[in-house]
């Protein structure tokens, strides 16, 4: 899967109003960038490496896994497949984001 296959399905996803009202990155290393802006309205969904809420570190392998339901997000953290940064409690409400 691509960079923009999954900016493209995250803005399918997510639609117009993103359920978290703030700035969530996930952070692919040299594979991109997707950035979710839900703090605008509608919900901006772009590669922009900007300032967020939250990145959510993860190569992309990883998180197709955890998209598809094949890796668990809690166990990802646990092992280190998955690191966070910033407001912990946003990258606990992803559930609502990545299914």
């Amino acid at each position: 899967m691509t960079l923009e296959k999954i900016t493209e399905t995250l803005r399918e996803r997510v639609g117009a109003h993103s359920p978290i009202s703030a700035i969530i990155k996930f952070d692919f290393g040299d594979d991109g960038i997707v950035r979710i802006d839900g703090k605008v309205s509608p919900t901006v969904i772009d590669n922009a490496d900007t300032e967020a809420d939250c990145t959510v570190k993860v190569t992309m392998d990883n998180f197709i896994q955890i998209a598809e339901g094949n890796l668990n997000p809690q166990m990802a953290f646990m092992t280190g497949k998955l690191r966070v940064e910033g407001d912990m409690s946003l990258a606990m409400q992803l559930g609502s984001i990545l299914g």
